[in-house]
């Protein structure tokens, strides 16, 4: 098989196009013309990589995600990234840095979805 069978990752969201919008300062991805407050959709700029879905339902989280993201900075640091992502309403749940600059991020998106992020490429 030489094509990617994932099309998207899927995220429940109270409010879809609100935390497509993050994701899309997240990732870079571009959200779709049609996306509106039942779905939301960010496309992928890479040929073969899966975008990513945010779908409305009623219930908030309540649990740890069973899956998440890992990310790593396109540009900058980890640490720079980390101070962006808080100023776009994202929280730290646990910080995995240590004093020689190894580690990593565990941060919630601005409704409790968890994400990491690790050093930049440029960083290792």
């Amino acid at each position: 098989m030489t094509a990617n069978p994932i099309r998207h990752i899927t995220v429940d969201a109270h409010d879809p196009l609100k935390i497509a919008q993050f994701w899309a300062q997240l990732t870079g991805y571009p959200i779709e013309d049609d996306s509106d407050s039942e779905e939301a959709l960010l496309r992928s700029p890479f040929e073969q990589s899966p975008g990513i879905l945010f779908l409305a339902v009623p219930e908030g989280k309540t649990g740890k995600n069973r899956l998440h993201l890992d990310i790593q900075p396109p540009t900058g640091t980890r640490d720079e990234f980390v101070e962006r992502m808080l100023s776009l309403g994202a929280s730290i749940h646990e910080d995995h840095r240590k004093p020689d600059g190894t580690g990593w991020v565990t941060m919630r998106d601005p409704e409790g979805n968890e994400f990491c992020v690790e050093r930049s490429a440029a960083e290792r």
